[in-house]
């Protein structure tokens, strides 16, 4: 059988609530022939008749009314699509997928999500955790729309990747050491660390900070969840390096009073992008953007 038309559907309904072709042809705003000529063309498709004709009055047939029964169904699906897909492009709906590190996740998207949930809340923001690469490898194969990266990237065809912050990285260490006020490369590598994942960027910048000391230490564990680094350092387990991304003051200290942050001598800084797919984005993924650009901080 070949696919049902909606319009056609649409004329065989108004002729039932209507109880004639012509009152179907006048609701629809449709000449009577076409009126015909849709219902002689379901008739012809479905190979029954679909509407029986006595006394002036038109009902439907059996066949007739197990097919409008799901014609209104049919109907009402396309409408509510057709409503859906209109508050998309309004950008009063949508769905936008991000990828991002978890210490972004925890620190910077927070804000981000509260600023497009008051503004937006029809929009739905998954969020996912991801390396940078994995973040770049999903927006080129389509299933992300926006990513939140370690900088610098290689470039990408088709995709943008643009500088978004600048977050200083800091020593956080067990509130009891006697750690002096700014942290050196010698002196944090003669402690305890606890360090990122090496396929992560900061280990690269870490390892590239600690190297031009002419520092090789090695870690006693390496982890890619900045929150877990942080519950060993509470706990006396370590020292660690990590981007503080929580307030514009550097000098803040942390929530947690077991743990004491100090600056570095040498000073590193953690660079982050956000990177989204080149041209014109949809609706629901510019307000994001935008809710992301409203907290840049380059210095």
């Amino acid at each position: 059988m070949r696919e049902l038309n909606l319009d056609r559907l649409r004329t065989l309904v108004a002729i039932v609530d209507q109880g004639s072709f012509a009152a179907a042809a006048r609701a629809l705003h449709l000449a009577p022939p076409t009126v015909s000529l849709h219902i002689s063309e379901l008739e012809s498709r479905i190979g029954a008749a679909l509407l029986l004709r006595q006394r002036g009055q038109v009902r439907p047939s059996g066949v007739g009314e197990t097919l409008v029964a799901r014609a209104r169904q049919l109907l009402a699906d396309a409408e509510q699509a057709l409503e859906e897909v209109r508050r998309q492009v309004q950008g009063l709906a949508g769905r936008v997928r991000l990828g991002a590190s978890t210490g972004a996740i925890a620190y910077l998207l927070p804000q981000a999500l509260e600023a497009v949930g008051q503004a937006h809340p029809g929009i739905d923001v998954q969020v996912m955790v991801l390396t940078s690469e994995e973040t770049l490898a999903r927006l080129s194969g389509g299933t992300l729309d926006i990513g939140l990266v370690a900088l610098p990237q290689a470039a990408v065809d088709g995709l943008e990747v643009k500088p978004w912050r600048r977050d200083p990285v800091m020593a956080f260490v067990p509130a009891g050491w006697e750690a002096p006020r700014v942290v050196t490369p010698q002196w944090l590598a003669a402690q305890p660390l606890i360090l990122n994942a090496p396929n992560t960027r900061l280990s690269r910048l870490t390892t590239e900070w600690f190297a031009a000391a002419g520092e090789h230490p090695a870690p006693r564990i390496q982890l890619n969840f900045n929150d877990a680094v942080k519950s060993l350092v509470a706990a006396g387990y370590g020292a660690t390096l990590l981007p503080h991304e929580a307030s514009e003051q550097p000098a803040a200290q942390p929530a947690d009073s077991r743990i004491a942050m100090r600056p570095l001598r040498p000073k590193l800084w953690r660079p982050l992008g956000i990177a989204c797919r080149a041209g014109q984005p949809e609706p629901a993924t510019r307000h994001v953007l935008d809710a992301l650009w409203r907290l840049k901080q380059l210095k």
